[in-house]
């Protein structure tokens, strides 16, 4: 298997939740061997002048450094070749949602990681809609993004 695929990686750093699940896909990424890590797009690793918004929250109200990261993480989805969300079905992100529905219209397969301890809970219907594939956590490190696939999610919608 060859590192051919760059994803633009959705996810949230917010809570504690989400952070764990943030650093337990990056690490599952890094060891997947379809993914080009390298060339992928990081909306952390690309925040307006290097600036991190958990950093400095005082970025909030700074539109050049809003409007800016938003229009680089717009055309990090736009620019690669899938999207890969980190999903908490207790926490969702609108963040997310937008970035999820760009993808979509740019033509992008979505794959939804879910940690495998909240694996098959309710998700939003308009998140499970739109994915185009969901694994578990512990798939993915081994999941072969070379030969993507349609899969149903096993939770129910709300």
């Amino acid at each position: 298997m060859t590192k051919s695929k760059t994803i633009y990686f959705c996810a949230g750093w917010f809570t504690d939740k989400q952070n764990k699940a943030y650093q337990d896909a990056m690490a599952a990424i890094k060891k997947n061997p379809t993914i080009d890590l390298e060339n992928s797009y990081v909306p952390l690793q690309h925040q307006y002048k290097g600036l991190r918004v958990d950093e400095h929250p005082e970025l909030l109200k700074d539109r050049e450094w809003a409007t800016a990261t938003y229009n680089g993480d717009r055309v990090g989805v736009a620019t690669s070749d899938m999207l890969l969300a980190v999903y908490i079905p207790e926490e969702e992100d609108i963040g997310m949602g937008v970035e999820l529905g760009m993808a979509q219209a740019f033509g992008k397969y979505i794959t939804v990681v879910i940690p495998d301890e909240y694996y098959g809970r309710s998700i939003n219907l308009m998140s499970w809609g739109i994915a185009d594939n969901f694994i578990k956590m512990s798939e993915l490190a081994d999941y072969d993004f070379n030969k993507p696939g349609f899969n149903f999610y096993a939770g129910a919608v709300y």
